[in-house]
């Protein structure tokens, strides 16, 4: 092909001149010029410019692992939190059951302490009663006693006031057998 190129050179008739800037050997010098050009474009600019993109791209890869390996760090310690929760509700629920138990011990015991005391204030109550009936009934007693007495003094036309008698009275008065 070159000897094809020269030949048309040669004869100018308007065939393929190399040095004609205005000629078809414009694409001839571009081809040759970009050919040379290409290792130096190659080392200045491609080279830096390949770098620069490779290091971006190791920059970018870097960052989605660093993001990954945060991601799966959250994930995990948000799991951990969860578990911690958890287990703080657990213990919380335990902490309120034993509350409640211990609450309704109390109440219990509270419950047994009034119905104690209620009941010891009634028991007090009965023998204070009991106390002033008996005191009541020794005086309503004595009362009739000395009626009784005062009956028979009517009665007799004179005064009743031996001790037998007393005692005579006193022991009708209280329903035993009369002594002798």
């Amino acid at each position: 092909m070159f000897q094809l190129l020269v030949l048309t050179a040669e004869s100018g008739d308007g065939g393929l001149d190399f040095f004609d800037p205005a000629g078809s050997g414009n694409l001839i010098w571009t081809l040759l010029i970009f050919a040379l050009a290409v290792p130096f474009m190659w080392k200045l600019v491609f080279g830096p410019v390949t770098r620069a993109l490779q290091e971006r791209d190791d920059h970018q890869a870097r960052a989605i692992a660093a993001a990954e390996k945060a991601s799966a760090d959250a994930e995990r310690a948000r799991a951990q939190v969860e578990v911690a929760l958890g287990e703080a509700h657990a213990e919380a629920q335990k902490l309120l059951a034993g509350a409640r138990e211990r609450a309704e011990v109390r109440e219990q015991e509270i419950i047994g302490d009034a119905k104690e005391e209620a009941t010891a204030m009634v028991e007090n109550a009965k023998k204070a009663i009991q106390a002033e009936q008996d005191k009541a009934l020794s005086a309503i007693r004595a009362e009739v006693v000395e009626l009784s007495l005062a009956a028979a003094s009517q009665v007799l036309g004179r005064e009743v006031t031996s001790e037998d008698d007393r005692r005579l009275a006193e022991s009708v008065v209280a329903g035993s057998q009369p002594i002798a």
